[in-house]
């Protein structure tokens, strides 16, 4: 680790930990645009660490980091914090003020804060400089939500609102509705819409009817949609291979090399398309680099 000054330093990707990631949520898109910036201007602000015994633990900076790993960087700049790991995990709220952090995120880091490291409700509060009622409310929502409802939305299958309508429902139906709701691509009101007609029912068996008799589609709105440009579908493919490949990635980093014959026949296969892909783009690119230069020199 090589200091840079008295609060900033430079420390290898390798050395940085992750410890406190789970406590944020990673999405493809945000994480795309990060690359882009750090491609385009460096890393303009240093993220934040404190220290773990014999390690160096994020507290913010987890899309710059995985951003950086991407670009194939070395190292970051740290800005290191003199903090113990329960004062940073409640500083995780403080550093994300003016964009807010979601309500499953809040009630991550309140969960960790009273279960994880044994803080009252009302210490909870105090060092959060909220409410306990908040407190409490974060609490019961992500300890009332399913665990594998949880790990959609930390995989970007399920957003965040839809999440939240979700926990209103009883813990036995959670999963099945976040299936179907993934299933169907529903929109945020299109979720609070299955969950508050679940919710008008009184047995399993009624809901579990209505979610098997659930349309397909929704009917669509009375205008017709402007159908989509070149530019827009391309834009919408490019979206969808992003959050496919950060799933691919996850579960990649998780298999450990573990993989049976026909994971690797189809992990070559993959291989091999995305470098057929990886060439389509910089033709692609060199071709508009050439006609912006004819514009410009006309």
């Amino acid at each position: 680790m090589e200091t840079t000054d008295a609060t900033i330093c430079s420390v290898p990707l390798g050395e940085l930990g992750q410890k406190l990631g789970p406590l944020r949520l990673c999405e493809p898109v945000s994480d795309e645009h990060m690359r882009r910036s750090l491609e385009q201007h460096g890393q303009l602000t240093a993220v934040a660490a404190f220290e773990d015994g014999a390690h160096v633990q994020l507290v913010d900076g987890f899309k710059r980091l995985r951003a950086s790993r991407r670009l194939g960087w070395n190292s970051l700049r740290v800005h290191m914090l003199a903090f113990d790991e329960a004062t940073a995990t409640a500083v995780i709220g403080a550093l994300h003020e003016q964009r807010g952090l979601t309500e499953l995120e809040e009630g991550w880091i309140v969960r960790s804060l009273c279960r994880e490291h044994g803080l009252s409700q009302g210490a909870v509060a105090r060092l959060l400089r909220r409410h306990k009622s908040w407190v409490s409310r974060r609490l019961l929502l992500v300890e009332g939500l399913e665990q594998a409802v949880q790990g959609d939305v930390r995989l970007g299958l399920l957003s965040p609102r839809s999440a939240l309508a979700v926990a209103a429902l009883p813990r036995g139906n959670q999963r099945c509705a976040a299936s179907l709701m993934m299933e169907r691509g529903m929109t945020t009101r299109q979720a609070e819409t299955l969950v508050r007609r679940l919710g008008e029912l009184d047995s399993d068996e009624a809901r579990d009817a209505l979610m098997g008799a659930w349309p397909d589609a929704q009917p669509s709105p009375p205008t017709k949609a402007r159908p989509r440009s070149e530019h827009e579908q391309l834009l919408a493919d490019v979206a969808i291979l992003m959050r496919v490949g950060v799933r691919v990635e996850v579960r990649l980093l998780g298999a450990a090399g573990d993989t049976s014959g026909v994971v690797r026949e189809a992990l070559t296969a993959l291989a091999a398309m995305v470098d057929t892909l990886r060439n389509a783009i910089q033709r692609a690119l060199a071709l508009q680099n050439e006609a912006d230069a004819t514009l410009a020199n006309p």
